[in-house]
């Protein structure tokens, strides 16, 4: 027996999905119907029902359409690649998305924002450092050449940077004993130097900015914080500033 096909008011009703959205989709070559009728009416069979599902499922997924479009070309083995990396990413997203519920409820209980747990997370040295870059170097030639070598990076590269500079603070913390002015101290401050320069040209005012940035605004602090039971902020303003006097 023939399968029955399926007209628009059928997958509207069997998906969710609204009649203008799967004309879009029509028209951005994303979802083409199976058969036209003379009159211009669509008409699907079941393998395209699977393949719009499956285009849902992928956008519920936090896929864009194009993203979607270029995953459907793909082998099945060559997908599930695709998927398993976008599960690390929904894993990353659904972690903080607590942690920003919790700083909520904390707020609103009346904590004060700047103890809040989401300051307690990568965002400092992350989206912070690209956000109070302009604060901080305002809009100076620094700030610029900061802004234009993030946008040339991929997302891997960045990540690779940003896991490079929270090595060398973790390596920093396991010298809090030490004085900061101390040879090891200083090494790891020069190799702290040399990845920032990575981002931006620095000179001297700009990080004592930095040191300064470290060690009085407090969500660097909580940042800080996590690696070292020590005041780690200030131990690096100290190294930071030792190292200027040095120069």
């Amino acid at each position: 027996m023939k399968k029955p096909l399926l007209a628009v008011k059928d997958i509207v009703q069997i998906t969710g999905i609204t009649s203008r959205t799967l004309h879009y989709y029509d028209r951005i070559d994303l979802f083409k119907p199976t058969h036209l009728t003379e009159k211009g009416y669509r008409l699907y069979d079941r393998s395209s029902l699977e393949k719009l599902q499956t285009i849902l499922f992928l956008k519920e997924l936090d896929f864009s359409l194009k993203e979607i479009a270029d995953i459907l070309k793909l082998t099945r083995q060559e997908q599930k690649q695709i998927l398993k990396k976008q599960s690390q990413t929904l894993l990353s997203k659904k972690q903080r998305l607590e942690t920003i519920m919790a700083a909520l409820e904390e707020y609103v209980s009346g904590n004060d924002i700047s103890h809040l747990q989401i300051f307690n997370s990568s965002l400092p040295l992350k989206e912070q450092y690209a956000n109070e870059a302009r604060f901080v170097y305002g809009e100076t030639e620094a700030y610029k050449a900061f802004n234009e070598t993030l946008d040339k990076l991929s997302q891997d590269e960045k990540e690779e940077r940003f896991s490079s500079m929270e090595e060398i603070f973790k390596q920093i913390a396991s010298c809090v004993d030490q004085h900061p002015s101390s040879d090891e101290v200083q090494r790891l401050i020069e190799e702290w130097k040399k990845n920032l320069m990575q981002f931006m040209p620095c000179d001297t005012e700009l990080l004592a900015c930095i040191a300064d940035t470290y060690k009085f605004d407090a969500r660097f602090n909580n940042y800080f914080n996590q690696y070292s039971n020590e005041d780690l902020a200030d131990f690096l303003h100290r190294a930071i500033m030792h190292h200027i006097s040095q120069s």
